[in-house]
């Protein structure tokens, strides 16, 4: 079931990167920050508000939980020059294979308090893979 999950949210990713980067095209890159942003404060507003849940304390929660916010921005930002130069599919290829890198890292060093997992022949095969699949989609 979650496997689905995470297929359903690639779908979304895909679609979310192509709206934002045509939106980008439309009104420039710094309004359509703004836009996207806002357009996503007032949707999880109404989710808070429908499902009556109260705000929860910050307090005592490590400053830096704070900085996926941030990261976010940044995300957006690099999608949305690289959308108009790459296109969604070489976009998506390089972020990809940018978040595989990372989160073998992570994991294989347990960063940010997450379980230990090892690199293997196997994770490393499938990057190898992915990586000749993405020079594929640049030189052809």
């Amino acid at each position: 079931m979650f496997e689905f999950v995470a297929i359903f949210n690639g779908v979304l990713i895909a679609l979310m990167i192509s709206f934002n980067g045509l939106l980008s095209q439309q009104i420039g890159n710094n309004e359509s920050l703004i836009i996207i942003h806002l357009a996503g404060l007032i949707g999880t507003s109404i989710i808070f508000l429908i499902s009556r849940n109260k705000i929860k304390s910050i307090k005592g929660i490590p400053k830096y939980l704070f900085l996926g916010g941030a990261i976010g921005i940044f995300n957006v930002t690099m999608n949305n020059v690289c959308f108009d130069k790459l296109g969604a599919a070489l976009t998506i290829s390089l972020g990809l294979m940018g978040q595989l890198i990372a989160s073998m890292c992570i994991d294989h060093f347990g960063l940010l308090g997450v379980k230990k997992n090892k690199i293997n022949i196997r994770k490393l095969t499938g990057i190898a893979i992915m990586s000749i699949g993405i020079i594929v989609m640049i030189v052809l």
